[in-house]
């Protein structure tokens, strides 16, 4: 026999030893390491402990286990039910209980070289041992694997309940969280309303005060237009009273009896001349009457708009519309709209148009109400091809040049013509014949301004044929 088979059968041997000293000594839970090859075989076994101590009383079983010289935690205890198991290699120790226990309640306080359990009974009642006493070896090892179980579906149930109890932890903590942010919601708009009503308050208080203000203002004009018109009335009967008081004494003439008649006479010789009135002294009055501004009489002229033209053109002159702090830098003539456009107006006539556009921007700023500053910088945009530009300043002076009057016949013929003829560059001729029409339509007897309108007609049939 070589040396590989002998090691071979003494493997073998050892097996078959260890088989039958588990049959016959009843051990349970023999950890069995094998190592074979051909120089070695190993074989580590667990030592029992079956030295403990123990006392009970109806509703708790108190045991007491030594294990001296090793470390344990509570991860190398296993208790289900009816199972205790302390697994400290290489000590191992295992019970199967005479009846079931609280295991969720039992307790196992580990020091001092002693593991103490405290196990408490589901049922008061006094144990006849600590285990189960000749039980069969198919009952033990049915004990173990549904202790197994259990604690397996035990762990599992925990594990559920665990996570149920966090989902209601999220659900809590995301209800409180919203509940804050609704608080906190309601909170603000609450500030807010309380705000507006504040702002509300103190808007109708401002707008009280402003009618008290202007109410007490009318009464106080009230008052003075009163007492200018009593002091007025005054004033009249005083003067009344002035002419008054000459007459009556003119009326106080003595009539005095004639002789021998005892009747009066108003040609008596004994009036008094020196109570008659003086005779009125000759004067010469010259009467200056205020000249008409238009040129058309009185019979054929339109006073209302007329009027309003003056108005607005006097209301023109006085307006700034330009902050004048901007304008710090510039000359008091500078300032000036009538010396701006007067300015521009020569730029214009030596051929400086962009030099007369700066001149009327100005003065623009300065008053945007007169119609001729916009009418000037039409003519400049037509000559630089500003043909937009020039639309829009001719159709501003349109606007402002209203309403229709005789005064302002020129302008408006000037504005419709520049418009007119800007539409007419940018081929729109349509729009260009009716501005030289409406221009026509002011002043008929133009020549040139008919036959551009002509030629502007033959434009646009020509351009229509083409089509």
């Amino acid at each position: 026999m070589t040396k590989a088979e002998d090691q071979h059968s003494t493997n073998l041997r050892l097996l078959l030893f260890v088989n039958e000293l588990s049959k016959t000594e009843g051990a349970f839970n023999i950890f069995l390491s094998c190592i074979l090859d051909d120089y070695s075989c190993i074989l580590e076994w667990p030592v029992w402990r079956r030295e403990y101590s123990g006392r009970q009383s109806g509703p708790a079983v108190y045991l007491s286990l030594p294990v001296r010289g090793v470390r344990v935690t509570p991860a190398n205890i296993f208790c289900t039910d009816q199972y205790l198991k302390v697994s400290v290699p290489p000590f191992l120790f295992e019970a199967i209980l005479y009846a079931p226990i609280d295991d969720t309640n039992s307790t196992a306080k580990i020091g001092n070289g002693i593991i103490f359990f405290t196990l408490y009974k589901k049922e008061v009642a006094m144990w006849d041992s600590l285990t189960l006493v000749n039980a069969n070896k198919e009952k033990l090892q049915y004990l173990r694997k549904n202790a197994v179980l259990k604690a397996h579906e035990k762990a599992k149930e925990e594990t559920e309940a665990k996570k149920v109890t966090k989902q209601e932890h999220k659900k809590y903590a995301l209800e409180a969280t919203m509940k804050l942010e609704e608080a906190e919601r309601k909170r603000i708009e609450d500030l807010k309303e309380k705000e507006r009503q504040k702002v509300t308050k103190e808007l109708e208080l401002w707008k009280k005060q402003q009618k008290d203000a202007e109410k007490q203002k009318r009464v106080e004009k009230e008052e003075e237009l009163h007492q200018e018109v009593e002091q007025l009335k005054e004033k009249k009967k005083e003067k009344m009273n002035k002419t008054r008081i000459p007459n009556e004494g003119t009326s106080k003439t003595s009539l005095k009896p004639t002789k021998g008649h005892g009747s009066y006479s108003m040609f008596s010789e004994n009036l008094k001349e020196e109570q008659l009135p003086a005779p009125r002294s000759t004067a010469t009055i010259q009467i200056n009457f205020t000249s008409r501004v238009f040129p058309t009489a009185l019979r054929e002229s339109r006073i209302a708009e007329e009027e309003e033209w003056l108005r607005k053109q006097a209301e023109a002159r006085r307006t700034v519309s330009a902050d004048l702090s901007e304008l710090e830098d510039l000359k008091e003539e500078e300032k000036n709209p009538d010396w701006l456009k007067d300015k521009g107006n020569k730029m214009f006539a030596t051929g400086n148009y962009l030099a007369a556009v700066n001149a009327y921007n100005l003065a623009v700023r300065l008053n945007n109400k007169l119609p001729l500053l916009y009418l000037n910088r039409a003519a400049c945009h037509l000559k630089l091809r500003n043909l937009h530009k020039a639309i829009e300043d001719s159709s501003k002076a349109l606007e402002l040049l209203t309403p229709p009057v005789p005064d302002n016949e020129n302008a408006r013929v000037k504005a419709y013509v520049r418009r007119g003829t800007a539409f007419c560059h940018l081929e729109l001729y349509t729009e260009g014949l009716q501005d030289y029409e409406a221009a026509l339509k002011i002043d008929p007897k133009n020549k040139t301004i008919e036959k551009d309108a002509e030629k502007i007609r033959h434009l646009i049939q020509g351009t229509t044929q083409d089509s």
